[in-house]
Protein backbone atom coordinates (compact mmCIF):
# COMPACT_ATOMS: atom_id res chain seq x y z
CA UNK A 1 0.00 0.00 0.00
CA UNK A 2 2.62 2.30 0.52
CA UNK A 3 4.35 1.48 -2.05
CA UNK A 4 1.09 2.02 -4.07
CA UNK A 5 1.07 5.70 -2.45
CA UNK A 6 4.03 6.56 -3.11
CA UNK A 7 4.44 5.65 -7.10
CA UNK A 8 0.69 7.76 -7.11
CA UNK A 9 2.11 10.65 -5.43
CA UNK A 10 5.33 10.75 -7.92
CA UNK A 11 2.99 10.22 -11.00
CA UNK A 12 1.24 12.83 -10.22
CA UNK A 13 3.81 15.70 -9.40
CA UNK A 14 5.23 14.22 -12.59
CA UNK A 15 1.72 15.06 -14.42
CA UNK A 16 2.04 18.39 -12.88
CA UNK A 17 5.51 19.37 -13.89
CA UNK A 18 5.26 18.12 -17.93
CA UNK A 19 2.99 20.85 -18.78
CA UNK A 20 5.30 23.41 -17.69
CA UNK A 21 8.34 21.84 -19.35
CA UNK A 22 6.25 21.23 -22.69
CA UNK A 23 5.01 25.25 -22.68
CA UNK A 24 8.98 25.77 -22.56
CA UNK A 25 9.61 24.11 -25.66
CA UNK A 26 9.11 25.46 -29.16
CA UNK A 27 6.31 23.08 -30.36
CA UNK A 28 3.60 23.83 -32.66
CA UNK A 29 0.83 24.09 -30.14
CA UNK A 30 2.50 26.01 -27.18
CA UNK A 31 0.29 28.90 -27.57
CA UNK A 32 -2.73 27.23 -26.72
CA UNK A 33 -1.38 25.19 -23.96
CA UNK A 34 0.14 28.60 -22.78
CA UNK A 35 -3.16 30.11 -22.26
CA UNK A 36 -4.26 27.01 -20.42
CA UNK A 37 -1.78 27.56 -18.15
CA UNK A 38 -2.19 31.13 -17.59
CA UNK A 39 -5.70 30.55 -16.97
CA UNK A 40 -4.71 27.95 -14.05
CA UNK A 41 -1.33 29.19 -12.65
CA UNK A 42 -1.95 32.90 -13.07
CA UNK A 43 -1.66 35.44 -10.45
CA UNK A 44 -2.48 39.06 -8.58
CA UNK A 45 -2.31 41.25 -11.53
CA UNK A 46 -2.64 38.54 -14.46
CA UNK A 47 -5.24 36.55 -12.81
CA UNK A 48 -6.07 36.28 -9.09
CA UNK A 49 -4.56 32.87 -7.27
CA UNK A 50 -4.63 32.21 -3.49
CA UNK A 51 -4.92 28.91 -1.66
CA UNK A 52 -3.81 28.56 1.26
CA UNK A 53 -5.29 25.38 4.41
CA UNK A 54 -4.00 24.71 7.13
CA UNK A 55 -3.29 21.41 8.42
CA UNK A 56 -2.64 20.18 11.92
CA UNK A 57 -3.50 17.84 14.15
CA UNK A 58 -0.45 15.48 13.86
CA UNK A 59 0.60 15.26 17.51
CA UNK A 60 -1.77 12.03 18.42
CA UNK A 61 -0.92 9.67 15.12
CA UNK A 62 2.76 10.92 15.61
CA UNK A 63 2.49 9.54 19.68
CA UNK A 64 1.42 6.09 18.52
CA UNK A 65 3.60 5.65 15.40
CA UNK A 66 6.73 6.29 17.38
CA UNK A 67 5.38 4.12 20.61
CA UNK A 68 4.93 7.11 22.78
CA UNK A 69 1.91 6.04 23.91
CA UNK A 70 -0.10 2.46 25.57
CA UNK A 71 -3.29 3.21 23.43
CA UNK A 72 -5.06 -0.41 21.76
CA UNK A 73 -2.69 -1.77 19.40
CA UNK A 74 -3.49 -5.49 17.54
CA UNK A 75 0.22 -5.81 17.59
CA UNK A 76 1.28 -5.63 20.91
CA UNK A 77 4.74 -6.80 20.87
CA UNK A 78 5.85 -4.59 17.82
CA UNK A 79 8.06 -1.90 19.31
CA UNK A 80 9.63 0.95 16.81
CA UNK A 81 13.37 0.57 16.04
CA UNK A 82 15.25 4.05 16.71
CA UNK A 83 15.27 4.71 12.20
CA UNK A 84 11.52 4.31 12.78
CA UNK A 85 11.35 6.67 15.51
CA UNK A 86 13.81 9.26 14.27
CA UNK A 87 11.79 8.90 10.41
CA UNK A 88 8.22 9.88 12.54
CA UNK A 89 9.69 12.44 13.90
CA UNK A 90 11.41 14.17 11.00
CA UNK A 91 7.87 13.77 9.32
CA UNK A 92 6.38 15.46 12.05
CA UNK A 93 8.80 17.84 11.67
CA UNK A 94 8.54 18.42 8.16
CA UNK A 95 4.67 18.89 8.31
CA UNK A 96 5.37 21.46 11.52
CA UNK A 97 7.30 23.56 9.10
CA UNK A 98 4.50 23.43 6.20
CA UNK A 99 1.54 24.09 8.54
CA UNK A 100 3.66 27.49 9.86
CA UNK A 101 3.60 28.13 5.98
CA UNK A 102 0.05 27.57 5.08
CA UNK A 103 -1.21 29.14 8.39
CA UNK A 104 0.84 32.58 7.60
CA UNK A 105 -0.68 32.36 3.95
CA UNK A 106 -4.08 32.19 5.44
CA UNK A 107 -3.57 34.50 7.87
CA UNK A 108 -2.26 36.87 4.62
CA UNK A 109 -5.25 36.09 2.44
CA UNK A 110 -7.81 37.33 5.20
CA UNK A 111 -6.25 40.42 6.89
CA UNK A 112 -2.83 41.76 4.55
CA UNK A 113 -4.21 41.70 0.89
CA UNK A 114 -6.82 43.61 -0.24
CA UNK A 115 -8.21 42.25 -2.97
CA UNK A 116 -10.38 44.17 -5.39
CA UNK A 117 -14.26 43.14 -4.85
CA UNK A 118 -14.72 41.99 -8.47
CA UNK A 119 -11.72 39.54 -8.06
CA UNK A 120 -12.91 36.03 -8.92
CA UNK A 121 -10.61 32.56 -8.41
CA UNK A 122 -10.63 30.49 -11.44
CA UNK A 123 -12.12 27.21 -10.96
CA UNK A 124 -8.86 25.78 -12.73
CA UNK A 125 -7.18 27.49 -10.12
CA UNK A 126 -9.28 26.09 -6.88
CA UNK A 127 -8.30 22.52 -8.03
CA UNK A 128 -4.79 23.30 -8.14
CA UNK A 129 -4.63 24.98 -4.84
CA UNK A 130 -6.58 21.72 -3.12
CA UNK A 131 -3.95 19.56 -5.24
CA UNK A 132 -1.27 20.93 -4.44
CA UNK A 133 -2.39 20.96 -0.33
CA UNK A 134 -3.82 17.81 -0.46
CA UNK A 135 -0.77 16.10 -2.43
CA UNK A 136 2.37 18.58 -0.32
CA UNK A 137 1.41 16.91 3.08
CA UNK A 138 0.70 13.31 1.93
CA UNK A 139 4.25 13.62 0.03
CA UNK A 140 5.64 14.45 3.31
CA UNK A 141 3.91 12.21 6.02
CA UNK A 142 4.50 9.61 2.89
CA UNK A 143 7.23 7.91 4.85
CA UNK A 144 5.63 6.98 7.24
CA UNK A 145 1.93 6.87 5.57
CA UNK A 146 1.79 2.96 6.39
CA UNK A 147 1.97 3.67 10.51
CA UNK A 148 -0.74 6.43 10.45
CA UNK A 149 -2.96 3.89 8.18
CA UNK A 150 -2.16 1.19 10.68
CA UNK A 151 -2.46 2.98 13.69
CA UNK A 152 -6.47 4.83 12.07
CA UNK A 153 -7.29 0.86 11.35
CA UNK A 154 -6.71 -0.24 15.30
CA UNK A 155 -8.51 2.69 16.58
CA UNK A 156 -11.41 1.89 14.66
CA UNK A 157 -11.45 -1.50 15.42
CA UNK A 158 -10.82 -1.20 18.47
CA UNK A 159 -13.70 1.19 19.06
CA UNK A 160 -15.87 -1.22 17.18
CA UNK A 161 -14.94 -4.41 19.69
CA UNK A 162 -14.87 -2.51 22.81
CA UNK A 163 -17.21 0.82 22.76
CA UNK A 164 -16.83 4.35 23.76
CA UNK A 165 -16.49 3.81 27.40
CA UNK A 166 -13.78 0.98 27.20
CA UNK A 167 -11.73 3.03 25.26
CA UNK A 168 -8.50 4.55 26.87
CA UNK A 169 -8.47 8.28 27.16
CA UNK A 170 -6.05 10.24 25.57
CA UNK A 171 -3.08 11.87 27.27
CA UNK A 172 -0.57 13.78 25.78
CA UNK A 173 2.64 14.71 27.72
CA UNK A 174 3.92 17.51 26.05
CA UNK A 175 7.76 17.80 27.43
CA UNK A 176 7.37 14.17 25.66
CA UNK A 177 6.62 14.94 22.40
CA UNK A 178 8.83 17.80 22.25
CA UNK A 179 11.65 16.18 23.31
CA UNK A 180 12.41 14.00 20.39
CA UNK A 181 12.79 17.23 18.16
CA UNK A 182 15.89 18.19 19.87
CA UNK A 183 17.26 15.10 18.81
CA UNK A 184 16.75 15.38 15.11
CA UNK A 185 19.94 15.92 12.96
CA UNK A 186 21.95 18.44 11.17
CA UNK A 187 20.16 18.59 8.42
CA UNK A 188 16.96 19.38 10.17
CA UNK A 189 18.05 22.42 11.78
CA UNK A 190 19.88 23.78 8.13
CA UNK A 191 16.57 23.38 6.45
CA UNK A 192 14.95 24.75 9.08
CA UNK A 193 17.21 27.75 8.94
CA UNK A 194 16.62 28.41 5.28
CA UNK A 195 13.05 27.99 5.72
CA UNK A 196 12.81 30.47 7.84
CA UNK A 197 14.96 32.54 5.90
CA UNK A 198 12.83 32.53 3.14
CA UNK A 199 9.59 32.47 5.08
CA UNK A 200 10.50 35.82 6.96
CA UNK A 201 11.56 37.79 3.21
CA UNK A 202 7.76 36.40 1.76
CA UNK A 203 6.15 37.72 4.99
CA UNK A 204 8.14 40.78 4.27
CA UNK A 205 7.11 41.14 0.21
CA UNK A 206 3.54 40.21 0.91
CA UNK A 207 3.66 43.53 3.58
CA UNK A 208 4.74 45.32 0.54
CA UNK A 209 2.65 44.15 -2.05
CA UNK A 210 -0.47 44.19 0.58
CA UNK A 211 0.33 47.86 1.36
CA UNK A 212 0.16 48.99 -2.44
CA UNK A 213 -3.26 48.29 -2.88
CA UNK A 214 -4.49 50.51 0.53
CA UNK A 215 -6.43 53.55 -0.58
CA UNK A 216 -6.27 53.03 -3.95
CA UNK A 217 -8.33 52.03 -6.90
CA UNK A 218 -9.03 48.37 -8.11
CA UNK A 219 -7.34 48.65 -10.99
CA UNK A 220 -4.70 50.95 -10.13
CA UNK A 221 -0.93 49.67 -9.59
CA UNK A 222 2.29 50.88 -8.75
CA UNK A 223 6.04 49.37 -8.78
CA UNK A 224 6.77 47.86 -5.67
CA UNK A 225 9.95 48.78 -3.82
CA UNK A 226 12.22 47.07 -1.00
CA UNK A 227 13.19 44.03 0.19
CA UNK A 228 14.26 41.47 -2.25
CA UNK A 229 12.19 43.55 -4.84
CA UNK A 230 15.43 45.48 -5.71
CA UNK A 231 16.87 42.47 -7.31
CA UNK A 232 13.24 41.01 -8.95
CA UNK A 233 9.62 41.65 -9.77
CA UNK A 234 8.52 38.63 -8.03
CA UNK A 235 10.57 37.76 -4.50
CA UNK A 236 7.51 36.54 -2.67
CA UNK A 237 8.03 33.69 -5.42
CA UNK A 238 11.69 33.25 -4.72
CA UNK A 239 11.18 32.91 -1.28
CA UNK A 240 8.41 30.27 -1.74
CA UNK A 241 11.67 28.57 -3.64
CA UNK A 242 13.73 29.23 -0.78
CA UNK A 243 11.03 28.02 1.81
CA UNK A 244 10.93 24.88 -0.55
CA UNK A 245 14.76 24.56 -0.53
CA UNK A 246 14.62 24.39 3.13
CA UNK A 247 12.21 22.00 3.43
CA UNK A 248 13.99 19.70 1.13
CA UNK A 249 16.89 20.42 3.18
CA UNK A 250 15.92 19.44 6.19
CA UNK A 251 14.03 16.00 4.90
CA UNK A 252 17.60 14.85 3.98
CA UNK A 253 16.94 15.34 -0.16
CA UNK A 254 16.93 11.24 -0.31
CA UNK A 255 13.16 11.20 -0.95
CA UNK A 256 12.16 11.25 -4.97
CA UNK A 257 8.85 12.29 -4.22
CA UNK A 258 9.96 15.13 -2.30
CA UNK A 259 12.24 16.05 -5.17
CA UNK A 260 9.12 16.18 -7.55
CA UNK A 261 7.19 18.48 -5.25
CA UNK A 262 10.01 20.94 -5.58
CA UNK A 263 10.34 21.34 -8.75
CA UNK A 264 6.38 21.55 -9.48
CA UNK A 265 6.83 24.44 -7.29
CA UNK A 266 10.16 25.59 -8.75
CA UNK A 267 8.45 25.67 -12.68
CA UNK A 268 5.13 26.90 -11.31
CA UNK A 269 6.38 29.94 -9.91
CA UNK A 270 8.17 30.97 -12.50
CA UNK A 271 6.04 30.20 -15.38
CA UNK A 272 3.75 32.60 -13.41
CA UNK A 273 6.71 34.64 -12.36
CA UNK A 274 7.70 35.39 -16.41
CA UNK A 275 4.31 36.44 -17.14
CA UNK A 276 4.20 38.88 -14.40
CA UNK A 277 7.59 40.70 -14.96
CA UNK A 278 6.43 40.59 -18.82
CA UNK A 279 3.22 42.56 -17.38
CA UNK A 280 5.27 45.28 -15.20
CA UNK A 281 7.95 46.11 -18.36
CA UNK A 282 4.95 46.46 -20.77
CA UNK A 283 3.03 48.16 -17.94
CA UNK A 284 5.53 50.65 -17.02
CA UNK A 285 8.21 52.54 -19.05
CA UNK A 286 10.25 53.34 -16.16
CA UNK A 287 9.81 49.59 -14.84
CA UNK A 288 13.84 48.82 -13.35
CA UNK A 289 15.61 47.04 -16.15
CA UNK A 290 17.72 45.51 -13.75
CA UNK A 291 15.18 43.56 -12.02
CA UNK A 292 15.10 40.32 -13.35
CA UNK A 293 11.60 37.63 -12.62
CA UNK A 294 12.19 35.75 -10.33
CA UNK A 295 16.35 34.60 -9.32
CA UNK A 296 18.47 37.51 -8.84
CA UNK A 297 20.40 38.20 -11.69
CA UNK A 298 19.58 35.09 -13.31
CA UNK A 299 16.49 34.90 -14.37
Amino acid sequence: MEMNLVVLLRLLWTAGIVPFVLVSLPLPFDGLLHRLLMEIVARGKIKGFTASEPWSSYSTITSNMIGGSNTFSFDKAHSPTLSQKFKAWQTVFLLLLMEIQVLRRLHETMNVFHYSPSARMHIFSLFIGLFFYVMAPLSLASPCIIEVVSFLHGQIAEFTVKGRDSMPDLRIDPPGLVKPLFSLGWCQWVGATIFFWGWLHQLRCHSILGSLRENRGADEYIIPYGDWFKYVSCPHYFAEIIIYVGILAASGGYDITLWLLFIFVVANLSFAAAETHRWYKQKFEDYPRTRQAIIPFVY
